[in-house]
């Protein structure tokens, strides 16, 4: 599921953007500018907006998302106890609604809930060229011809780069978000994963900085 997250809170964004890109494609926006700008570029199966940022709140954004007849699902986040906080997000369109602090499983279990009452497809397959695709749950690679599996920690690390694209992404950073720590891997073996992946997505997508990592573009 592609999941467009809205949170100016530094801290709790990297939570749930970490929390939630384990299981799901998730981008996010800092205000509703960084919103927008991610809408010319995608769509999203679920939005994820918190109250409480700074310019156009998450309430004043969904309800003008609302008059431009996106009808995308969208879960408030909100530090409020006043109930009419919620009446007035259920008004405009919100799917569900939780408030902080809440647990990460809670999030967990109304963003499945959506995925059930909006019969939002699970398997994910993420258009990464021409007739290229990636099948993340299966962790596959699919062209016009052919659909070859990729090993967990190829499929780990293109999905890593898909959803940190155009940034340059150290070894270490690789190293520290797919690998457990008793198990940490050589340069040499970054490489060859690497390479194992431009083999089957171009090698023109994942780009060499030397010394210093890597780019997918």
């Amino acid at each position: 599921m592609t999941i467009l997250l809205m949170e100016d809170d530094a801290v709790l964004s990297d939570i749930l953007l970490d929390f939630l890109s384990e299981s799901h494609s998730v981008d996010y926006a800092f205000n509703h500018e960084g919103v927008y700008k991610r809408l010319e570029e995608k769509k999203y199966d679920l939005f994820i907006f918190d109250i409480n940022v700074a310019g156009k709140n998450g309430l004043e954004l969904l309800k003008e998302l609302r008059t431009f007849n996106n009808t995308t699902p969208a879960i408030i986040i909100t530090a409020y106890t006043d109930t009419a906080y919620l009446k007035k997000a259920f008004e405009i369109g919100a799917s569900d609604y939780i408030k902080k602090p809440f647990e990460l499983e809670e999030l967990n279990a109304r963003v499945s809930n959506i995925q059930r009452l909006f019969n939002i497809d699970t398997q994910k397959s993420i258009e990464i060229g021409e007739e290229i695709y990636f099948l993340t749950d299966e962790k596959k690679i699919q062209t016009r011809n052919k659909t070859t599996p990729l090993g967990s920690k190829d499929a780990a690390i293109l999905l890593y780069m898909l959803n940190n694209q155009k940034r340059l992404i150290s070894s270490d950073e690789l190293i520290q978000n797919i690998w457990d720590f008793d198990a940490l891997p050589s340069d040499a073996t970054i490489r060859s994963h690497i390479r194992t992946l431009r083999d089957l997505i171009g090698k023109q997508k994942i780009k060499t900085i030397r010394g210093s990592g890597y780019i997918y573009e």
